[in-house]
């Protein structure tokens, strides 16, 4: 029957009407349903080529690793899309032919013969599982419809194949690509492509390792049907039906673990690190063995990290000797553990030093005891060895001249410099630090030290440590000049230190580097950390326990291992060595003083300076003085006899090093004394009373009373000083010698007076307790 015009009109009309009645309907709904597509997917962890070398499991136990868009191979495409709907990219996530035809055949037959379900749809069931009824398939459709209107095609495909189910707890190609096949899904076969693609409708049945024979029939299944459908060449298809099937269930890569439980913190499901997998390898193996040759001497843990330093990434990472060792703390990530310092922090502040113009390399310091406000550093060997140059001292990683160097720097300006390149345990305590934050009163961590030591290789300038890929590289932080990054980096490259490791054979092929230890107090902690152009590296050793240890020392513990990593890393490397700055300059000086040469000076040597910086006070440890014919008394101007005298020339050494001299047998041509007779008034040169510290509080146990004791310092003319308790003589001795006094509780005065009538006083409090 044929329609007439008005009633084809009023047809079109009505279905015009019902297609916008569906389409309002489809929107209300979506918008009264919205898409179920927040998928939680396993974190998996990857190397800088994309390998996976670490992977969590979801929150209900399942690998479901994100298959990203470009490991979406074309030959995974082409096989996914030809098996599972190959009119994927022609409609709108429903195929109505598809639909119809399975209706038919439904009907007809009395039993579900086809689902016509299309890979949008398939998504639509494994975002929402349902039962599998009409009811439901409706749904999957409108779900299927919502998806297209969402996501482009590729994207619903790597959903599908995010979420395509695999057998057990495997979802996702990917996740069976990595636990069947051991690689990424774009380095599949077309045979495994193949095989993967048939478990998914008999996940239980059909389990490769177990049921491969019969996987193999169906791929073959597949496959030739592939050629009769002539989707790929007939030499694909023969080196796919040849290749054999000899997979089974694997295990998840579990590289890098330290770095990798670190990271999942910070969300997403891929995380892409710069970790080089060949030098991670070959590290880790290298710390295992270490550790264990320590075990017998009580020594159970090293980490070690390693930054390229022209890409500023960190391409190794191992924080602990072995992360399954649960007897020793193995999953404790020492890399990242807050630990004493010890004297790795010397490097930077005599660098700090050079640019406040405070020291050059070869400039003396006093290497003797000294007293700030009750703290009286010691050297790690117990050993002062009086005048010292700059580079003698960092070379021997001398205590007492490092704290003189933080004393005149201010340690609110070497604080500052930490806490701007992340040192954050310095920055939070920095009202309680003081000049024992130089010799490892503080904390840091391995990833801080080795990261601030990175910047000696870039010429004093600061780039934060790069641990995954999308980071970018950050501005260039200049904490120090290239001129003084030189000169410290010329010291720490000698190896004929005193810190060398003993025993050490290995050096034929060792490439050249820098490199400083240290050891905390107690011997807890060991750190080595070494650098060339290319790589800085950076060792701990040590307990995580906190036990120490007599004979953890970051010599001769994690120097070795330092060494072996620089073997390894850069074997017989002939790499460029750092040249000195075009700004950085030489100039004789006194070798006695390190300072640019007076007229009296006879022994010259070379010198780094930094023009403009560096100071250029000149030599001045002599001074010609009138003395008496026989040379025990001398004279100032004002006192100067017309006759009967002559002039000497003679060192000016500081009291505190007079004394160490004395102490230790050597001899010291002094200063005769002053003329007894002179009328002059010596307003200063009073003494210094060292013991007591003036102005401290001294507990004293009433049961076992220990005396205090009285030290001073005075000038070179003095020969008698005399002690007084409260204004009360108490006793004359030489100046050198220490005297003791049990004092009375209360508020104390001590005075002490030279044998010119010069006099300090300090006031002490002392108050007895039950201790």
């Amino acid at each position: 029957m044929k329609l007439s015009k008005p009633s084809w009109k009023k047809l079109s009309k009505k279905t015009g009407i019902a297609v916008l009645g569906f389409i309002v309907l489809f929107f209300i709904l979506h918008l009264i349903f919205p898409l179920p597509d927040k998928i939680e997917y396993s974190t998996i962890i990857t190397d800088d080529k994309g390998e996976v070398i670490h992977a969590f499991l979801t929150g209900n136990e399942q690998w479901r690793m994100k298959t990203e868009l470009e490991e979406i191979s074309p030959l995974l495409r082409k096989t996914i899309v030809q098996k599972e709907d190959k009119y994927f990219y022609r409609h709108f996530g429903i195929n109505p032919i598809a639909v119809g035809r399975a209706f038919v055949m439904n009907v007809f037959t009395g039993r579900r013969t086809s689902g016509a379900s299309t890979i949008t749809m398939q998504v639509a069931k494994a975002l929402e599982p349902k039962k599998r009824n009409i009811g439901n398939k409706l749904i999957e459709m409108f779900r299927a419809l919502q998806l297209e209107l969402k996501y482009s095609k590729d994207e619903i495909l790597q959903l599908y194949l995010n979420l395509v189910p695999y057998g057990g707890n495997i979802e996702g190609v990917k996740s069976a690509s990595i636990l069947y096949f051991g690689k990424n899904p774009d380095h599949l076969s077309l045979a495994e492509i193949t095989a993967l693609s048939i478990i998914p409708n008999r996940p239980s049945s059909l389990v490769i390792g177990k049921h491969n024979d019969e996987i193999v029939k169906q791929r073959n299944k597949w496959l030739n049907r592939f050629a009769e459908e002539k989707v790929f060449t007939k030499k694909e298809i023969e080196d796919a039906l040849a290749e054999p099937l000899t997979a089974k269930r694997g295990v998840v890569p579990k590289l890098a673990p330290h770095l990798a439980y670190k990271l999942k913190q910070s969300g997403g499901p891929i995380i892409k690190t710069n970790l080089q997998l060949n030098t991670q390898y070959k590290t880790e193996k290298l710390v295992q063995d270490y550790v264990r040759t320590l075990r017998l001497s009580k020594i159970r843990n090293a980490a070690v990290i390693i930054i390229d330093n022209e890409t500023h990434k960190v391409i190794t990472y191992v924080g602990s000797g072995d992360f399954s060792d649960t007897t020793d703390g193995g999953q404790v990530n020492g890399a990242a553990a807050v630990r004493q310092p010890g004297s790795t922090l010397k490097p930077l502040l005599y660098a700090l030093c050079f640019d406040e113009g405070l020291l050059t390399p070869k400039k003396m310091m006093n290497d003797v005891p000294v007293n700030y406000a009750g703290y009286a550093p010691e050297n790690y060997d117990k050993i002062f060895n009086g005048p010292v140059s700059v580079e003698y001292a960092l070379e021997h990683s001398l205590n007492i001249p490092s704290v003189k160097a933080l004393n005149m720097l201010g340690k609110d300006k070497m604080i500052q410099q930490l806490s701007s390149i992340g040192f954050k345990q310095i920055q939070a305590k920095q009202k309680g630090l003081g000049l024992s934050l130089i010799l490892g009163g503080c904390g840091a961590t391995l990833e801080q030290l080795t990261g601030m030591y990175s910047c000696f290789a870039t010429e004093g300038s600061y780039y934060r440590p790069l641990y995954v890929q999308h980071d970018a590289v950050s501005k260039p932080q200049r904490i120090l000049s290239a001129d003084a990054s030189y000169m410290v980096t010329d010291i720490l490259s000698r190896i004929n230190r005193p810190d060398f490791p003993l025993h050490w054979d290995a050096t034929a092929h060792l490439p050249k580097i820098a490199w400083k230890t240290g050891t905390s107090y107690g011997r807890r902690d060991a750190w080595s950390i070494g650098y060339n152009k290319k790589y800085t590296v950076g060792v701990w050793v040590g307990n995580f326990s906190g036990e120490g240890n007599a004979e953890l020392s970051g010599a001769h513990t994690a120097t070795p291992l330092l060494f072996r990593i620089f073997n390894t890393l850069d074997y017989d490397a002939d790499r460029a060595w750092f040249t000195p700055p075009k700004e950085l300059e030489q100039r004789k000086i006194c070798s006695e003083t390190g300072l640019p040469p007076s007229a009296h000076c006879t022994n010259h040597v070379l010198d780094y300076f930094i023009p403009g910086i560096s100071s250029t006070q000149t030599c001045n440890n002599f001074e010609e003085i009138a003395v008496s014919a026989d040379e025990k008394m001398s004279y100032c101007k004002t006192c100067e006899p017309e006759t009967g005298f002559k002039r000497k020339g003679y060192k000016l050494i500081a009291p505190e090093v007079q004394n160490w001299m004395q102490g230790n047998g050597l001899a010291v041509e002094l200063i005769p004394p002053h003329n007894s007779n002179c009328e002059k008034i010596f307003a200063s040169g009073a003494p210094q009373i060292k013991s007591p510290v003036n102005g401290t509080e001294y507990l004293i146990s009433k049961k076992n009373p220990e005396p205090l004791q009285l030290v001073c310092e005075t000038g070179n003319d003095v020969s008698r000083v005399y002690w007084y308790i409260n204004n009360q003589f108490y006793k004359t001795t030489d100046p050198g010698s220490k005297q003791f006094f049990l004092p009375t509780e209360g508020n104390i005065k001590i005075s002490c007076t030279d044998d010119k009538g010069r006099n300090r006083d300090i006031k002490i409090v002392v108050k007895y307790v039950d201790l």
